[in-house]
């Protein structure tokens, strides 16, 4: 399983929501020093949320971005206020490997399959943040009128290899994650390469999801409110691979 933490920023700060509202913000410290840290640690990935851009839709923490990736040799995946060729283009000129692309696949699917031919399927993934069935957009403040199944089904057959799945109604709650709805999107899409998201309270849920096959999972606010080792959860899990 790939182990990915995760950063959300807000104002160049490190922070963490509950259920993405931004009045629970919680704010623990400075990015660019946490992803050396996870670096040393022996992590390889990070994700790299920009909760400024998705509030105002369009990218804000542009420099973080480019500090994190100047300062560290991790693949950084980069999600939040996505919505223009200028964006896409900026994110991977300031050192993102992937870019987390979710309101535009629902807003304008044009838009998203252009980007997906243009840069690869290996460097576009699917952001899929659902609630009660619903893919939600604009840093989950609007709930669509498309069903996550029906999403999945349109862009993985057009392509689409790589999906981050959250469940809203868990993420920052640190109560479980939703894996038996990870498990029924991969029994539908077997050939999807999921990460899950949300809910991650410890290392137990993160064996738990490993378990039932998930082939990554990206958490945060576990680690940030001491709920996971980092030291032990290396140990146990980045050894193996």
């Amino acid at each position: 399983m790939e182990l990915i933490p995760a950063i959300d920023i807000i104002e160049g700060k490190c922070v963490r929501l509950t259920r993405g509202d931004y009045d629970t913000r919680k704010e623990y410290g400075d990015p660019v020093a946490l992803a050396q840290e996870f670096e040393q640690l022996g992590f390889r990935r990070l994700h790299v949320v920009d909760l400024d851009g998705a509030r105002s839709r369009h990218v804000v923490n542009l420099e973080t971005l480019r500090t994190i990736c100047s300062a560290t040799r991790l693949t950084v995946d980069f999600g939040g206020g996505v919505k223009t060729d200028e964006d896409v283009r900026e994110v991977f000129d300031a050192g993102a490997a992937m870019v987390t692309v979710g309101s535009v696949a629902v807003t304008e699917p044009d838009t998203y399959l252009r980007w997906l031919r243009t840069y690869g399927a290996e460097r576009l993934i699917l952001g899929a943040d659902v609630r009660n069935g619903m893919v939600s957009i604009n840093g989950w403040k609007e709930d669509s009128a498309e069903a996550l199944s029906d999403f999945l089904a349109k862009y993985l057959a057009a392509g689409t290899r790589n999906v981050l799945c959250t469940d809203i109604s868990r993420d920052g709650m640190l109560q479980g994650p939703a894996t038996q709805l990870y498990t029924s999107v991969m029994k539908a899409y077997p050939h999807c390469h999921l990460i899950a998201s949300g809910g991650v309270s410890g290392i137990a849920d993160i064996v738990e999801l490993e378990r039932a096959g998930v082939p990554a999972v990206v958490f945060g606010k576990a680690i940030y409110e001491g709920r996971i080792n980092l030291k032990e959860l290396t140990k146990r899990c980045l050894q193996r691979e």
